[in-house]
């Protein structure tokens, strides 16, 4: 097994024991006109972060690293929300602005709407895995982690949006797991000001995982 450059050292990995994890590459956190847009989020990130996965979605497939797709979903009856006495239904932006927009409702991650479908350019291709979620954390309440120990898979490459909710509280949660948490870092895209981005990358470098970036991975997998 050769070693992926990372911070705070190199990451002993293979293509066998590692995943990539794309979280929540989707209209509602990276197209214009997405909940995100519409809540007034700079998504100028996202860009980026599309043009990034263009190049690692492709060499990754290649070198038959497993692609496993997180998606924020709710069920049109919204059932899987929660009601009042949870605190999801208080804080989960899509739920909020359905609420308090009634030309939004049943148009923020509900599933089968355009703000809940993945961003064209970067959609799952046959052989990927999709993930649902209702839940910041990718492993609440969904099938991730027996999908990951099934496949022996122990490192995590984390990519997507939204840096600091669901890409940390999912990597927090690996961790958590006994999993090996890896944020490529030029491949997400963070909600607020920067210095949550750099809190993200900062709890990761020292306390919860490991940080890399796009060329870092692109190299590692370009050889066995």
């Amino acid at each position: 097994m050769s070693q992926l450059r990372a911070r705070p050292e190199p990451v002993t990995l293979s293509a066998q024991d590692t995943a990539l994890i794309v979280v929540d590459m989707q209209n509602a956190f990276a197209s214009p006109g997405g909940m995100f847009d519409l809540a007034g989020h700079d998504i100028s990130g996202a860009g980026p972060v599309v043009e990034q996965l263009e190049r690692l979605l492709p060499a990754l497939r290649a070198a038959q690293v497993p692609i496993i797709y997180l998606q924020m979903a709710f069920k049109p009856d919204l059932s899987d929300a929660g009601g009042p006495d949870s605190p999801a239904y208080h804080k989960e932006l899509a739920l909020r602005m359905m609420r308090e927009r009634p030309e939004l409702s049943g148009k923020l991650l509900v599933e089968g709407s355009w703000d809940w479908q993945f961003v064209d350019r970067v959609a799952p291709k046959t052989g990927d895995l999709v993930i649902r979620k209702s839940r910041y954390n990718g492993f609440t309440g969904s099938d991730l982690a027996k999908t990951l120990t099934a496949r022996g898979i122990r490192h995590l490459l984390f990519c997507g949006i939204a840096t600091n909710i669901c890409v940390e509280s999912t990597a927090r949660s690996a961790f958590f797991n006994e999993f090996w948490p890896i944020l490529i870092a030029d491949a997400m895209n963070h909600a607020g000001p920067d210095f949550t981005r750099q809190a993200t990358l900062w709890n990761f470098e020292n306390v919860l995982g490991w940080v890399s970036d796009s060329a870092a991975v692109l190299q590692r997998f370009s050889q066995p």
